[in-house]
C-alpha cells in the first residue's frame, strides 16, 4: 500500500490547485477583513451626527464652573450641565460649526494664567501669525483671562488662558482653562460675537 504524500490534496477538492475546502473559511476572513477595512466606516460616514446645542445648555467645566455655548454649533466632546460631571483639571470639550472651531481645554497649574499661557506655547507652540501683544479678555463675572491672537495663511487663531477657582481655591492653585479658538480664513468676524459669548460667559463655581 502507497503511504499518502504529507499535504496532498485528492483531485475531486482542488480548484486551480487550490484546496478547495478552505475556500469558505478564506472568504469569511476576506469578508471581515473588507468590512473592517471598508465597510464601517463608509457606514459610519453615511450617518449624519448630530449633536446642536439649544438654546439654554450651558457647558460643564468641572466643579461648578460653566460657560454658555453657541445657540446652533455642534457638540463633538464634552458635558452639557446636567449630564456626567466634568473634571476641570482634565476637561476637554470641542464645539464646532462651518468655518470655526473652538477647544476648551482644562489642565491642573500652579501659577498665573499668563504662565499658563507661556507653557501651551513652549508645548505646542505659539498662535500661528502673531499680529499683536497679548492682551487681557473680561468675563461678565469679572474673571480676567489672558489672550493671545494671530493670524496666518490657514485662518485666525485665539488662544485665551483662564484660572477658574472654585470655592475655597486660590487662583495659584486653581485648574487653567485654555480656549483655543481657529477660524478658516475671513471666519473669525463672522463669529466674533458667538466667540465673544463664550469667553465672556465662562463662570467660576460658587
Amino acid at each position: 500500500m502507497t503511504a499518502t504524500p504529507h499535504g496532498w490534496v485528492p483531485v475531486e477538492h482542488r480548484f486551480l490547485g487550490l484546496d478547495r475546502r478552505t475556500f469558505p473559511p478564506a472568504l469569511i476572513a476576506l469578508v471581515i477583513a473588507l468590512l473592517l477595512a471598508y465597510g464601517l466606516p463608509a457606514v459610519n460616514a453615511a450617518i449624519p451626527w448630530h449633536n446642536e446645542i439649544k438654546a439654554g445648555d450651558r457647558l460643564d467645566l468641572g466643579a461648578g464652573a460653566t460657560a454658555i455655548p453657541p445657540v446652533g454649533w455642534q457638540l463633538q466632546s464634552g458635558t452639557l450641565l446636567g449630564a456626567t460631571a466634568a473634571n476641570a483639571r482634565s476637561l476637554q470639550i470641542d464645539l464646532a460649526t462651518g468655518g470655526a472651531t473652538i477647544a476648551l481645554r482644562g489642565a491642573p497649574f500652579r501659577g498665573s494664567a499668563d504662565a499658563f499661557l507661556d507653557q501651551v506655547e513652549r508645548a505646542e507652540g505659539a498662535v500661528p501669525g502673531i499680529d499683536a501683544a497679548r492682551g487681557t479678555v473680561t468675563t461678565s463675572g469679572g474673571l480676567v483671562g489672558v489672550g493671545q491672537a494671530g493670524t496666518g495663511p490657514g485662518g485666525d487663531a485665539l488662544d485665551v488662558a483662564f484660572k477658574v477657582a472654585g470655592p475655597g481655591e486660590t487662583a495659584d492653585d486653581a485648574p487653567a482653562l485654555l480656549v483655543r479658538v481657529r477660524t478658516a480664513p475671513g471666519e473669525f468676524e463672522r463669529h466674533r460675537a458667538e466667540i465673544d459669548g463664550v469667553l465672556r460667559s465662562v463662570t467660576p463655581g460658587r
